[in-house]
Parts: C-alpha cells; sequence; structure tokens
C-alpha cells in the first residue's frame, strides 16, 4: 500500500533525479562528482577545482572544499558543525530522512555536542589503545581463516572472500553478534552507503528500509539477551547504559547501527583500494612481498591516495569567512577528503603511489577535529594485518577476472576483486 507520505517522497525522488541530470549537463562540476567517468577515477575533476584555490559554489546553493587548507579548517573549526545552528539537520539530507523514516533517530555522527559527546563517550572505550593490543591475535586468526578458506581452489574474490568478512568478523566479535552472515552484512553496508550519494528510487527506499528493519530487529533480540546473559562485549555495555538511563532505545539502535556498518564498511574499501593500488604498481607489491613489514605504511598511502570515503559535510553555525568568502550561518560546505591527499601543495608528487613515503602531514581520510573517525585505530590495525598477510602468503597474485567499482561517489571501493596466485601475470586496471 502506498501512504502519502510515500507518495510525496517518490515525487520528491524524481524531482531530484531531473535536477541532478539537468546540473550535470550544464557543468556543475559537485553533481558531474556522480557520473560514471568520475565515479571510476574523481582525482582530474579534484585537480581542475583545486587549481581554483578557492571554494566551489555549486547551483545547488552550497560550497565545495577540495584543498588540504581548506578542508582542515572546515573541519577543526568549532564554528562548523554537522547540524543546524537550530540542531536540525541540513535540507540536502531531508529526502533521505524522508525515505528512512521518523523513527529512525540520527547517529552520534550526525550530532554536535553536548548529544555527540554523551553518546560518542559511550562507545569510546571499545575502541581504545588498551583494547587494541588485544585484539591482534583475534585479527591475525580470521585473517589466516579467511585466507586457508579462500585459497582452496586457487582463485577467489578478494572482497567477498577476504576483504569484506574480515572486518566484519572482527567487529561483530567486539559488538557481540553470534552466528554472524557476512554477505548479508555487506549488503547492508552496500545499501547505507549508496544512500549516502542520494536516493534515487522507491526500490532504494524499500532496501534502505528492509536492511534497517533486519538490523534493528537484531539489535533489539540481542538487547534481550544480553540482560539475560552479560558479556564482555559492546552490546551487553550498551544495554546496561540505556538501562541506566544514560541513551534511550532509538539512541541505542543508530549507535549499533554506526558501529555495525562504520566499523567495517571503511575498512572493506581500504583493504581492497590498498590491494588495487598495489598490483597496479608491481614494484610497490615487490617492496611489500621482500618486506612485509611495510605493511602499514602501504595502508597509510593508501588512505592518502585512495581513501574510501571521500567527503563528509559540514554547516556553518554562524556567519564567517573562508577561503576569503563569506559563508552564511547554516550554508553547508562539503570537505572532499579524495582531494586533500594529493594536494600538491602538501604533498609531495602527490600523484604517486609509494609505500615508503615520509608524508608531509597526517592525510584526512579519517576526517579530523571532533568528528575524527572512532574506528580509526581498529581500521588501521585489521588493514596492516591483512596486507601483512596477504603479502606472505600469495607472493605473486594477479587479477583472475574483470574487477568492479561500487556505483558509488562518496564511498570508493570494490565489489568485485577476483585474484589468484598466478606468476607472470599481470593486472589490468579498470
Amino acid at each position: 500500500m502506498i501512504t502519502l507520505s510515500d507518495a510525496r517522497l517518490s515525487t520528491r525522488i524524481a524531482a531530484e533525479r531531473a535536477g541532478a541530470w539537468l546540473l550535470r549537463a550544464t557543468g556543475d562540476e559537485f553533481a558531474r562528482f556522480d557520473s560514471p567517468a568520475n565515479r571510476a577515477d574523481p582525482y582530474p575533476a579534484y585537480a581542475r577545482l583545486r587549481e581554483r584555490k578557492a571554494l566551489y559554489r555549486s547551483k545547488l546553493g552550497f560550497r565545495v572544499a577540495v584543498t588540504f587548507e581548506h578542508c582542515n579548517l572546515v573541519l577543526r573549526d568549532r564554528r562548523f558543525g554537522v547540524q543546524r545552528a537550530d540542531g536540525g539537520q541540513p535540507k540536502f539530507f531531508d529526502t533521505i530522512t524522508m525515505a528512512r523514516g521518523p523513527e529512525i533517530v540520527l547517529s552520534f555522527l550526525e550530532l554536535d555536542p553536548p548529544e555527540h559527546t554523551r553518546l560518542r563517550a559511550l562507545a569510546r572505550p571499545a575502541f581504545g589503545p588498551a583494547k587494541l593490543d588485544g585484539y591482534r591475535p583475534l585479527i591475525e586468526s580470521i585473517a589466516h581463516d579467511l585466507l586457508d578458506r579462500a585459497t582452496e581452489d586457487g582463485g577467489f574474490d578478494l572482497i567477498t572472500d577476504f576483504a569484506g568478512p574480515l572486518p566484519i568478523r572482527v567487529i561483530s566479535e567486539l559488538l557481540g553478534i553470534p552466528d554472524v552472515n557476512a554477505e548479508r552484512f555487506l549488503a547492508y553496508g552496500r545499501v547505507l552507503a549508496q544512500a549516502l550519494d542520494g536516493i534515487s528510487s522507491m526500490r532504494q527506499v524499500r532496501e534502505l528500509r528492509t536492511a534497517t528493519d533486519e538490523m534493528y530487529t537484531m539489535f533489539r533480540a540481542l538487547m534481550a539477551a544480553k540482560r539475560e546473559h552479560p558479556e564482555a562485549d559492546v552490546l551487553t555495555q550498551l544495554t546496561e547504559a540505556h538501562d541506566a538511563g544514560k541513551l534511550t532505545v532509538p539512541e541505542l539502535l543508530a549507535t549499533c547501527e554506526l558501529l555495525l556498518v562504520a566499523g567495517f564498511e571503511t575498512t572493506v574499501n581500504l583493504i581492497g583500494n590498498s590491494a588495487l593500488a598495489l598490483l597496479s604498481h608491481p614494484d610497490q607489491w615487490a617492496l611489500l612481498r621482500e618486506d612485509p613489514g611495510l605493511a602499514r605504511a602501504a595502508a597509510e598511502e593508501t588512505l592518502r591516495y585512495d581513501p574510501p570515503v571521500q567527503s563528509t559535510a559540514r554547516v556553518a553555525h554562524e556567519d564567517l569567512e573562508l577561503a576569503g568568502e563569506r559563508v552564511r550561518a547554516n550554508e553547508l560546505v562539503f570537505t572532499m577528503l579524495g582531494a586533500t591527499g594529493r594536494d600538491p601543495a602538501v604533498f609531495a608528487d602527490p600523484e604517486v603511489f609509494d609505500i615508503t613515503r615520509t608524508p608531509e602531514r597526517e592525510h584526512l581520510a579519517f576526517s579530523s577535529g571532533i568528528h575524527y573517525c572512532l574506528g580509526a585505530p581498529l581500521a588501521r590495525l585489521e588493514a596492516e594485518i591483512a596486507l601483512r598477510v596477504l603479502a606472505e602468503r600469495l607472493p605473486e597474485p594477479a587479477l583472475d577476472g574483470t574487477p568492479r567499482r561500487r556505483p558509488s561517489a562518496g564511498i570508493r571501493g570494490l565489489l568485485r576483486f577476483p585474484v589468484r596466485n598466478a606468476p607472470g601475470k599481470r593486472l589490468s586496471v579498470p
């Protein structure tokens, strides 16, 4: 049954699709980021905008920052937030809010202080330095187990058989989710990540609602189970925090969703992007093969060179000046994180992928400021271990089919990446 609100949403989606097509056709650079050519390789477009040395103003009514300097300023400046000054969401995201439904509340990633501070503090202990030391043996065991299974027949898909299940099993273990279905969780991640680029159809709305309903049903059941049988996991801690009055059920569900999906979505794409970059540069793969201790450096270089998260948005809380231009209160600024790592004003030879690089600055792939990625240390550890295990156990990997990229501008990664350990073959990058 089609409700009145869904009929309105369908009309809105159709209007936005037509508007986006018109904007791309008339040369709006932000709208063009979602074109097939730029989804495949956005870096030339970033370079063109960076040469302007100013904020780009989209016809959609917001600014776009592409230099390291401007993005870093926006992310660190407390005069910017992720909500409007009155606490509301930026109107640009109204459609996804309508698609998800009024019962879904914002996660702390979408909130400003003090609510952001309160909810983030409840999740922070699971990702602290003291915890990370204990995660390494678990991650190593999972990585070897997955590779044992994946390589039984010689060839395998690096995303679906290794890069995806690895962080899913890790974050599920930390949260306390039994009977993990990696394929289903990967589908949840793809649906939610695709929504960040905008809602393009009612079919996408239905997929988004189904994924959310399934996740929330799972979390509610687990909350009840943790009350009966508490364990040393994040879901138990959050359930106890709820029972102590520190967060509501909708807030708990939103936090669990964020930790689950963000806990594997970035890492899946970081491992995939790293492997693709390494195999596309045989000299760099040879360096890693000869010294697997370079795995951490390889992950960091990928975060600079081809990061999973390409953009994030901030809202001005007051009238201010940025890059010599006036930005008014409640005006939206998109910071193109993917552009910052190749800014020649900051990084020497930025178009060169070099895992022995000593970077001049820390990249912005995990954002910056108070919304710096809570799971960044875990993602780094997982990527380091994954790349080291691959280098030690697959010394001569080669493409065994055609890699397929995700149809997304905001999240950059691969859906399919078939490989096999076969000396003599060269990787052909699409």
